[in-house]
């Protein structure tokens, strides 16, 4: 998947929010690539936009999307539905709501399977393997179960199994271990990781958990109010943040107190307006470094190899 300059906005009643601006994103062949950002980042949006389910009222204003190097935007609505699922697919956020409560879990098995010239009983097989492939126990009768009558973690590893029964191209997991405990969600990183050296396939990682990500992923993306900040290596981005937001993320990490505390650690302040943009750094008001030069829009500036990030501090340092 390569995304250039993508630009998205939502029309509001009070005016044009400008989701994204300018993203720019690849993720190769057999790679897992985390992106990262606090709330009202566009971690959501860029999702929706990669698998063209914006809503009515978005608009994309600029950009590509292209994947294997087919352009997909402007791509008509049966090669988007001919692409999901097959070379593209996706583990939603919440896995009580991922399901549907009506169809049992060997039904909506089957029915991701419906390019495939075999016969129930064989798309039967494939799902239980694939349920066995996942970790659930028995998986054959879970193929009768309906989604409510599996624990949470059991339903993640439902859709996860269903993303990849297809064996995509590009896997896209959204906050696919937010709603589960540590254990189980140790055990989905494993799972993911495991499935994507079977499969072959890359896999983008959507979370706010920063942990996972440097856990997970070969490269970080930081996002924040619209826009890549930091882009590198994990290894470079946790150990030497460029950004100033990328290091007030991890500070912001429980994991890293050392007592006990009445107040977690936080970034102060709060997301700009998307709809009325002041010029120049979109973070400077929450930053600590902020100067007089962060009124102009920073430049791209490299910290270290295939590591940068929009910042003006951190192209003084390099300079």
């Amino acid at each position: 998947m390569d995304i250039q300059d993508l630009s998205i906005a939502y029309k509001t009643d009070h005016g044009m929010l400008k989701a994204l601006r300018e993203v720019s994103l690849q993720v190769n062949e057999g790679e897992i690539v985390g992106v990262a950002g606090e709330s009202g980042c566009g971690k959501s949006t860029l999702i929706s936009a990669l698998l063209h389910l914006l809503p009515a009222n978005a608009s994309v204003t600029g950009g590509s999307i292209q994947f294997a190097g087919e352009e997909l935007m402007g791509a008509s609505a049966a090669r988007l539905r001919a692409l999901r699922g097959q070379d593209i697919a996706v583990v939603f956020q919440d896995p009580m709501t991922a399901l549907n409560p009506v169809l049992t879990i060997g039904r909506q098995m089957r029915d991701i399977q419906y390019r495939q010239p075999i016969s129930r009983a064989e798309k039967d097989q494939r799902s239980a393997a694939m349920l066995g492939r996942v970790g659930l126990p028995d998986p054959q009768a879970r193929l009768q179960n309906y989604p409510h009558e599996l624990s949470g973690g059991m339903r993640q590893r439902v859709a996860i199994a269903m993303a990849a029964l297809m064996q995509p191209r590009l896997l896209i997991a959204d906050e696919a271990t937010t709603a589960l405990d540590a254990t189980l969600e140790v055990q989905i990183i494993e799972l993911l990781r495991e499935l994507q050296k079977e499969i072959g396939c890359a896999i983008l990682f959507v979370s706010h958990h920063l942990a996972v990500i440097s856990e997970l992923c070969d490269r970080a993306v930081v996002m924040y109010a619209g826009q890549s900040v930091e882009e590198g290596p994990v290894d470079q981005v946790f150990a030497t943040p460029a950004h100033p937001y990328t290091a007030m993320l991890i500070e912001c990490d429980p994991g890293r107190l050392k007592t006990r505390v009445a107040e977690l650690p936080s970034i102060p302040g709060t997301l700009p307006s998307l709809i009325d943009l002041a010029p120049g750094c979109i973070f400077r008001a929450r930053c600590g470094r902020a100067d007089a030069g962060c009124a102009v829009e920073p430049p791209r500036a490299w910290a270290g190899v295939r590591h940068w990030a929009l910042c003006h501090h951190t192209e003084r340092s390099q300079s």
